[in-house]
C-alpha cells in the first residue's frame, strides 16, 4: 500500500468515527443537545479535527442521512426479487414501518429535520438524491402493479406519493407518541393495525 493509499483509508476511518461519535450522541442526547464539543469529546479528538472533516454540525446531519438512505435502500433492493409487484408493495411497507420504529432517531434526521436538506441548499445542490433513489423504489413497484392491471385510473407519481405518505405519517405518530393518548383499544398494535387495513384497501383495487 502506498503513502496516500495509506493515508486516504487513514482520512476516511476518522471520518467515519466522528460520524459514528455523532450518530450515538445524537440517540442518547438528542440532535439538538448534540453539539460539536460533545462530537469531539467522544472520540477523544479536538474541535478542530471535527471542523476538518465537516464545516458544521448540518455537514455531519447530512452524511449521516445519506447513510440512513443507504441502509433504508438497501433493504429496498433486496425486496426486488420478489417478482410480484403488489407483494413487493405489500413487504415494502412492513419494511418501512420496522426500520422507522427500529432506528427512530436516524428516521427523524431522514425525514423530520430541516439540516440535512438545509445543508444541501447551503452547498448549492437542492436535489435530494437519497429522497429521489427511495422514492423510485417505490414508484416503480407501483408502475409494475398498474402493468398487471392493479389501480386502474390512478395516477403513478400522486399515488406512490399518497402510499409513502400514508405510512410516513403512521410512523411519525408512532415515533413521536402521538398514538399513546388517543385511547385507541390496542395502542401497542395501532400502527400495523392500520397498515393492514390500508393493505384490504389497495387488494381491492
Amino acid at each position: 500500500m502506498s503513502v496516500a493509499d495509506r493515508k486516504a483509508r487513514e482520512k476516511e476511518a476518522l471520518k467515519m468515527l466522528i460520524l459514528k461519535g455523532a450518530k450515538k450522541l445524537f440517540i442518547e442526547k438528542g440532535i439538538e443537545q448534540t453539539t460539536i464539543r460533545n462530537i469531539a469529546d467522544e472520540i477523544d479528538y479536538s474541535v478542530g479535527t471535527v471542523y476538518v472533516y465537516f464545516k458544521d454540525k448540518n455537514a455531519i446531519l447530512h452524511d449521516l442521512h445519506s447513510i440512513g438512505f443507504q441502509e433504508l435502500g438497501g433493504y429496498f433492493k433486496d425486496l426486488f426479487k420478489i417478482e410480484d409487484p403488489m407483494e413487493r408493495l405489500r413487504k415494502m411497507g412492513f419494511v418501512y414501518i420496522k426500520f422507522a420504529i427500529e432506528n427512530s432517531e436516524m428516521y427523524d434526521l431522514m425525514f423530520n429535520l430541516k439540516a440535512p436538506i438545509e445543508f444541501l441548499t447551503n452547498c448549492d445542490n437542492e436535489d435530494w438524491d437519497e429522497g429521489v433513489t427511495t422514492f423510485g423504489a417505490l414508484k416503480e413497484t407501483v408502475n409494475q402493479c398498474m402493468q398487471k392491471g392493479h389501480f386502474e385510473g390512478n395516477s403513478l407519481e400522486a399515488l406512490s406519493f399518497m402510499i409513502w405518505s400514508l405510512v410516513h405519517g403512521m410512523c411519525c405518530l408512532e415515533i413521536r407518541q402521538r398514538t399513546k393518548g388517543v385511547k385507541f383499544t390496542n395502542p401497542d398494535t395501532i400502527l400495523y393495525d392500520g397498515y393492514n387495513e390500508f393493505l384490504k384497501i389497495i387488494d381491492k383495487m
